[in-house]
């Protein structure tokens, strides 16, 4: 068996050899032919009347390459633009918002830079605060500052804003905040005295918004536009103002006069901005109000009837009545 398969594959692999030379001569003529022919001139002209025909197609074919190669950078730029625009989007926005933040950083240094010079043209000492909670009461205007009992605040200190303009008076201080009761609130009563004329009068708190002046002397000339101060008036027994004189309140607005009244009403515009307090000065060291106990007048006696030389009776006692003898009534028998 072993010497039979050996001729056979010699055969085979005779035969492959055969073939595969036959097909690369064949291959080679072919080649060789059809170099021979392309170079005529009959097959040139074809070749050129075929390209000739072709030419429209191609130059389409090559168009529309062309338009897809520019619909697809179209649509890269489109998409890059689209990103480049969100971009320039989120930084319009940060800078917006950055800028409306030094906007709001520049307004707060101005009030404040108003109230340090408010402050060094005050005679009284001072403690600066901001306000930190309004009252959301309809019937109320009252404010929270963050300044308290540490800092030296106590109630009835006195609460001014920007300018010198009077905004109110402490009412309950903690340690470290205080509720200030404004001008603008209906149980506020300020004594107030026209710049002009001196004339007198109480400012009552409005919630509408305008202070009324009223008890004005009907003779006094209140013009449009004048200013209002506190008058800072001793209101007698030793009782001083509460606010100190030369404050300023507002501006007049209005007067009503009545022909028959003896008195008349003004009208004012609060120089403060009361609905929008941030920062306030507290007047720390004025004595307003009653006095200290110790100047109070009193009725101590001495054992023998008499007052001590450093004090004054409430009230001066007055002559004592000489009794009368009344006639002894007569009884009829």
């Amino acid at each position: 068996m072993a010497s039979g398969i050996g001729p056979m594959s010699g055969i085979l692999a005779t035969r492959r050899a055969r073939r595969r030379a036959i097909a690369y001569t064949i291959l080679l003529a072919t080649t060789v032919i059809l170099m021979a022919v392309s170079s005529s001139p009959p097959i040139l002209e074809l070749q050129r009347g075929i390209g000739f025909a072709l030419r429209p197609v191609q130059s389409f074919l090559t168009d529309v390459s062309r338009g897809i190669d520019s619909i697809s950078a179209a649509v890269t730029e489109i998409d890059q633009l689209r990103k480049t625009n969100e971009a320039l989007q989120l930084d319009n926005q940060r800078l917006a918002a950055e800028n409306a933040r030094l906007e709001e950083i520049k307004r707060e240094n101005e009030q404040l830079t108003a109230l340090l010079q408010l402050r060094s043209g005050l005679e009284y000492k001072t403690v600066a605060a901001e306000v930190i909670a309004r009252e959301s009461s309809e019937f109320r205007r009252v404010v929270s500052i963050d300044a308290g009992t540490d800092d030296g605040v106590a109630v009835g200190d006195i609460i001014i804003a920007a300018g010198g303009a009077l905004a109110g008076r402490v009412i309950e201080a903690g340690s470290n905040f205080a509720n200030v009761l404004l001008i603008n609130d209906t149980s506020s009563t300020v004594i107030g005295q026209v710049q002009t004329t001196a004339a007198t009068g109480e400012v009552i708190g409005q919630l509408g918004g305008v202070l009324i002046m009223q008890n004005i002397d009907s003779t006094e000339r209140i013009q449009i536009g004048e200013e209002v101060m506190t008058a800072g008036i001793e209101l007698g027994s030793g009782v001083r103002s509460p606010y100190p004189k030369g404050l300023l309140i507002g501006q007049v607005v209005d007067v009503t006069r009545d022909a028959n009244a003896v008195v008349q009403t003004a009208y004012l515009q609060p120089a403060a901005e009361l609905d929008k307090l941030e920062y306030v000065l507290v007047i720390t060291d004025y004595e307003g109000g009653l006095p200290d106990a110790v100047e109070q007048p009193t009725n101590v006696m001495n054992p023998d009837g008499t007052l001590p030389d450093t004090e004054q009776p409430f009230v001066t006692p007055g002559p004592s009545p000489t009794p009368v003898a009344l006639p002894t009534p007569t009884i009829a028998p």
